[in-house]
């Protein structure tokens, strides 16, 4: 083997493979070209070896491998630039790419859970199968509205951001399965509904309303959200479309990773307003007002920045460079 020709010929592709390994971030192509060149670069060493070991090529080729190997297998570290990217691209973009299924899921579940509400109450005698008069009185009169001040602000807020935040994960944990999501906002819509028409039955319902709006704009949407990305996590196995059903799932499975982080804090500023402004002295026009705001907030958070991230190119699933990064094995 002629080892001058060979550094010769492989020289600029050797220097590539040094500059990618000291980059502190890599494209997806990048990291493509970085496996690659590590690829080439072991398989150079090698051949030096065998053939004709020269002792500055080897050192030098064996620490431009090492390099590339340390880079290529790099564990990504917390970084407060990656935490704003998420809050900023990431997370909205997901929200904006699978608004129609959470939207179509938001749009049903309110028709639903009005339709029934509606029928229950024109036959106030299916609700007297589920409760006595008595439990009935005591709901309507004091269970439903003690609710909300029956703990600390503080303590009260914390329960119901671990609770929702429980249901939403299960939501989007369970969506693999499809049938397990519809069943969970069955349950949910139809509690309300059910709650709502005896409120109304007996002459409660602007206290209904009044105390379940602030917040629960904000929070149902949530849930909603987590159903429907669930429910796209099911159907990404049953039709993953162009791609192997795997990698779709996986692709999915992702996203909706990352929109459960994201609901977390969603949740959070939802359970502090069913915490301190629910149940707060504020008249009932401006607890409402602080609900529709928080609400008008979200969905323009989701219409502007995720919409402009989406047309950068944004997925909402995780960096190129992550997807393309994998450990190289030695040759």
């Amino acid at each position: 083997m002629d080892l001058d020709a060979l550094v010769g010929r492989r020289r600029a592709a050797w220097a590539r493979l040094d500059a990618l390994s000291r980059r502190s971030r890599l494209s997806g192509a990048e990291a493509d070209e970085l496996l690659d060149g590590y690829q080439r670069a072991a398989t150079d060493l090698s051949v030096v070896r065998s053939s004709a070991p020269d002792a500055t090529v080897v050192t030098h080729l064996s620490t431009l491998v090492a390099r590339a190997r340390a880079r290529a297998s790099r564990v990504p570290t917390f970084s407060w630039a990656g935490i704003g990217r998420f809050f900023a691209e990431d997370f909205p973009a997901a929200l904006y790419r699978l608004r129609w299924w959470w939207g179509v899921t938001a749009v049903l579940n309110v028709v639903v859970g009005l339709v029934l509400g509606w029928w229950l109450y024109a036959h106030p005698v299916v609700e007297n199968t589920l409760l006595t008069p008595e439990e009935v009185q005591l709901l309507v009169n004091v269970q439903f509205e003690s609710y909300y001040t029956e703990n600390t602000a503080s303590s009260f807020s914390t329960l119901v951001w671990v609770n929702n935040a429980w249901v939403a994960a299960r939501c989007i944990g369970m969506g693999v399965l499809g049938f397990p999501v519809v069943w969970l906002l069955w349950q949910n819509i139809a509690n309300v509904a059910v709650i709502g028409s005896l409120m109304h039955l007996n002459g409660r319902g602007d206290v209904f309303w009044g105390l379940i709006t602030p917040h629960g704009l904000l929070e149902l949407l949530a849930i909603f959200v987590a159903a429907g990305v669930g429910l796209r996590l099911f159907w990404a196995w049953v039709a993953p479309g162009p791609r192997a059903r795997l990698a779709n799932l996986a692709a999915e499975g992702r996203t909706a990773a990352g929109v459960a982080i994201g609901l977390v804090f969603v949740l959070l500023l939802s359970g502090v307003i069913e915490g301190f402004v629910t149940p707060s002295s504020l008249p009932t026009w401006a607890r409402v007002g602080i609900g529709v705001a928080a609400l008008l907030l979200f969905l323009v958070y989701v219409f502007t920045l995720g919409r402009r991230a989406v047309l950068r190119g944004a997925t909402g699933d995780v960096g190129a460079e992550q997807q393309a990064a994998q450990i190289p094995m030695s040759s």
